[in-house]
């Protein structure tokens, strides 16, 4: 491999919307194949299964407010509940790793910055918040499955807010503009699907219900599109972006422990000329 650019790196955004949204549409097939969820495109509910609906377009006999297609809804029940939880878990490595490498990338390029630092931590949070959501099903562990998803729903929204505001400050070239574009769109996307998810889930309507679940779906997939944008920059990684990462964490470091004996130094001289008074 080229000691001087790595290009075997732009593989790794473009395998995570590819691993997740292939994944997560197999757990779907297999939920509505088992009967645990009502298609997409069925938007009729029974309040209960006491009497069948005969407009529901559903492989099942009854669909009601369990049967709503939310995402965790079709990675609830086994056997796509295995599948679910080792899809969160393996994307939320991926998603640390590419965050990882786009806040290398970012510092090589604009040197140490606030929004990278927040934008790496953001990710990672999210990665957090994706293992608790996939090993901790709604139906069985509610209250940690919500924790869960309160951490990685608005993290990973600030995580492409803090990528699109670096990527216009560090566009220099046209393509560059083009791509902050393109990440600008995908973010305004994701934000009025996100809103839209969280207000329909809580309406009692179960057709409201069902468009949180579709909104869900469309925020979870413009996310991960937003990853594989990182695809026209990590091309540029090299060894030496890694070097310079662990370089100025390292001189950051030897800065604060300097920094905090220069200030026990200076409280004991004034200590000793308390004393000498």
């Amino acid at each position: 491999m080229d000691s001087s650019t790595m290009t075997a790196w732009v593989i790794a955004p473009v395998a995570l919307p590819t691993f997740c949204i292939t994944g997560m549409c197999i757990v779907y097939a297999m939920a509505l194949s088992n009967g645990h969820v009502c298609p997409v495109s069925n938007w009729v509910y029974n309040r209960s299964c006491e009497k069948e609906i005969p407009k529901q377009s559903a492989p099942i006999a009854c669909c009601t407010l369990d049967h709503i297609p939310l995402v965790s809804k079709c990675g609830t029940v086994p056997p796509e509940s295995c599948l679910f939880g080792l899809i969160c878990t393996l994307g939320s490595f991926m998603v640390i790793l590419v965050g990882l490498l786009r806040y290398a990338q970012v510092m090589e390029t604009y040197l140490q910055s606030v929004l990278n630092t927040a934008g790496l931590f953001s990710g990672w949070i999210c990665a957090i918040g994706l293992i608790i959501i996939g090993n901790f099903q709604v139906d069985e562990v509610k209250i940690l499955h919500y924790i869960g998803a309160g951490m990685a729903f608005p993290t990973s929204m600030l995580f492409v807010v803090l990528q699109l505001a670096l990527t216009y400050r560090m566009a220099q070239k046209k393509h560059e503009y083009w791509i902050g574009h393109i990440r600008f769109f995908i973010t305004i996307l994701a934000f009025i699907t996100l809103v839209f998810s969280g207000v329909l889930f809580i309406q009692e309507s179960f057709e409201l219900q069902h468009a949180a679940a579709i909104c869900e779906w469309a925020f979870i997939i413009t996310i991960l599109l937003f990853y594989g944008t990182f695809a026209f920059d990590f091309g540029t990684i090299s060894t030496d972006t890694f070097l310079l990462m662990l370089k100025t964490n390292q001189v950051c470091k030897s800065f604060r422990s300097e920094s905090s004996m220069v200030s026990s130094r200076h409280v004991n001289s004034n200590s000793e000329n308390i004393a000498m008074i």
